[in-house]
């Protein structure tokens, strides 16, 4: 680790003991109770409030209307350098640091407790845009075929991966799947349907579809699969978890334990390189841009706000167009 050891902790430690820190904590109160932030927002801002709080602290900083502009600045330095004893940031990570300094800036301002935003000026950096990796649709059925089905555990891996790759869901957002979000349509005369409910970044639900093997995968899994991993076991109490997808104890699979599990099964498919956690959900939105599908229609299956966060996945397929091309065509060279 680069900058001082335990970086979150103690910047914690600086950052509660200031004089700015109920400021900052009001803050954070605020898009919890106010904002509806979810947890893993509220996480986020903490952990980069803290650093932040820690920095303005070391500068003598004590109220929010002691902070100008040259301080937010100064700062955004000072983590893209490590002058502030903290890990060095990347672009991406500095653009994210900036973001959550300015919303705190903007509710100082607007709550009256500073005279102006102070980051309201500060340019965040500019970011080379990087193109998300997908697979090819071989190496997809390699890596979805790879855990094995004659077990619950191999039946659970691979009703998860057909589900990230059907859905384009997050990791996050399917292991936070309840059993009753996945539903049926055979009573409404729709046989062959079925939608789940996923709830995204702020706490906001869509319905997805899943496909035909998609469906077969989960329903082997919810057969044959989840049972036996959740029934008691001599020594083990039954956790009666409404979760979707569980653990070998019954409980709800945790995000790095899916994250591992993708890992395992990608350095077992030989496409460890190639697999990281989001590379189902972006191999899912290339491969249906690339069929045709309408940008709206992939923007509503990955719960994105905004088009402009999918049309990135335009860009892929058109490289993909310019490569094939370039090998295909006689006279393109």
């Amino acid at each position: 680790m680069s900058g001082r050891e335990g970086q979150r902790g103690s910047f914690r430690k600086e950052a509660t003991s200031s004089a700015l820190w109920p400021e900052v904590a009001d803050y954070l109160a605020h898009l919890r109770i106010e904002r509806g932030s979810s947890t893993n927002t509220l996480a986020s801002y903490e952990r980069d409030l803290c650093r932040y709080a820690a920095y303005l602290s070391s500068r003598g900083v004590e109220s929010p209307a002691a902070v100008d502009t040259g301080h937010v600045a100064d700062y955004l330095q000072a983590v893209t350098t490590g002058a502030d004893e903290g890990s060095l940031l990347a672009e991406r990570s500095v653009a994210r640091m900036l973001a959550s300094v300015r919303g705190l800036h903007k509710y100082w301002a607007q709550e009256g407790r500073a005279g102006f935003d102070a980051a309201n000026d500060v340019a965040a950096p500019t970011l080379a845009q990087s193109l998300p990796k997908a697979l090819t649709v071989d190496q997809v059925t390699r890596l979805i075929d790879t855990p094995d089905a004659a077990t619950p555990l191999g039946l659970r891996d691979q009703a998860l991966l057909e589900f990230l790759y059907a859905t384009g869901a997050r990791i996050g957002e399917a292991v936070a799947l309840d059993v009753d979000d996945v539903h049926s349509l055979q009573a409404t005369g729709q046989e062959g349907l079925v939608l789940v409910r996923v709830t995204g970044k702020g706490n906001k639900q869509r319905m997805v579809p899943l496909g035909r093997m998609a469906q077969k995968a989960l329903g082997d899994y919810l057969t044959a699969g989840r049972p036996a991993l959740a029934e008691t076991s001599p020594g083990r109490p039954r956790r009666n978890s409404p979760a979707l997808f569980v653990n070998k104890l019954g409980g709800r699979l945790s995000r790095q334990s899916a994250w591992e599990m993708l890992r395992k099964t990608a350095q077992a498919a030989e496409l460890s390189d190639v697999v990281s956690p989001h590379t189902l959900r972006h191999s899912c939105a290339t491969h249906m841009l690339e069929a045709g599908a309408d940008i709206r229609t992939v923007q509503e299956l990955l719960g994105h706000a905004s088009v402009t966060t999918t049309q990135i996945y335009t860009k892929v397929t058109a490289e993909t167009l310019q490569e094939t091309y370039l090998t295909a065509h006689p006279r393109a060279l």
